[in-house]
């Protein structure tokens, strides 16, 4: 692939926040891999798009490290690089309280929310360490905040699920960790709040629209932040 403008891959693209984010870059003019578990589901994603023409649908679980290989391999024939990885995939798995939450939820939780963004970011490195921008950008939540947790006053402190709200705060660990071991080589690995949007993941409770999240994780791929921040709309979140 020879291009001159930024290339982005954006996981858990085919719906909500992370198509509204393909269709944000896209008409930026930026190159956009648009990842998705199902194939036929990233192309009729990719179809619905005002802007298609720089936009690849790539066949991505990070759950499964064949899918992995497989989307790494892909790239590499594509003879892509990455300035920007956004690890949007997301699950919520039936939780519950601390006190009645089950293992196996908390596993499957997991899987997706911690273990397998690690998984791709690992995988993908190399392809970042070749791109120009070398930024990933972690989607979180301000559920993941310790400091937010512990303050009553805090607008959703009634909120106590542990397999989603410990999964972002592992994955909030997982950016600052990361961003201390890059930051030598030019990284900027940042997490962002797209905030509580009215998606799939929530059954359509949230207030916020997917476009206003998306334009939220955009300015963080997209702008020069520096490294190990965590954002939300209007400013930064406490860890």
């Amino acid at each position: 692939m020879s291009t001159s403008a930024p290339v982005a891959l954006i996981t858990g693209a085919n719906k909500g926040i992370g198509l509204a984010l393909v269709d944000h870059l896209a008409n930026a003019g930026w190159t956009v891999y648009l990842g998705s578990r199902d194939p036929a589901r990233g192309q009729a994603a990719r179809d619905s798009l005002s802007q298609a023409d720089n936009v690849h649908v790539l066949p991505l679980d990070i759950t499964d490290p064949g899918s992995i290989a497989a989307a790494v391999a892909q790239l590499q024939a594509d003879g892509a690089t990455l300035d920007v990885l956004v690890n949007n995939a997301a699950v919520i798995v039936d939780d519950g309280t601390p006190a009645t939450a089950t293992l196996d939820n908390l596993r499957a939780t997991y899987e997706v929310n911690l273990f397998g963004q690690v998984a791709i970011t690992q995988a993908l490195l190399p392809l970042l360490r070749a791109g120009t921008l070398k930024r990933i950008v972690n989607v979180s939540s301000d559920l993941g905040s310790l400091s937010l947790h512990g303050d009553p006053g805090y607008r959703y402190h009634a909120v106590n699920v542990l397999g989603y709200c410990s999964s972002k705060t592992a994955l909030n660990a997982f950016t600052v960790l990361l961003a201390k071991e890059l930051r030598n080589e030019g990284f900027a690995v940042n997490v962002v709040n797209p905030g509580y949007t009215a998606t799939d993941l929530n059954g359509h409770t949230g207030p916020g629209s997917v476009e206003q999240a998306a334009a939220t994780v955009a300015h963080v791929a997209m702008s020069e932040l520096g490294t190990g921040g965590y954002y939300t709309e209007g400013g930064r979140l406490a860890w």
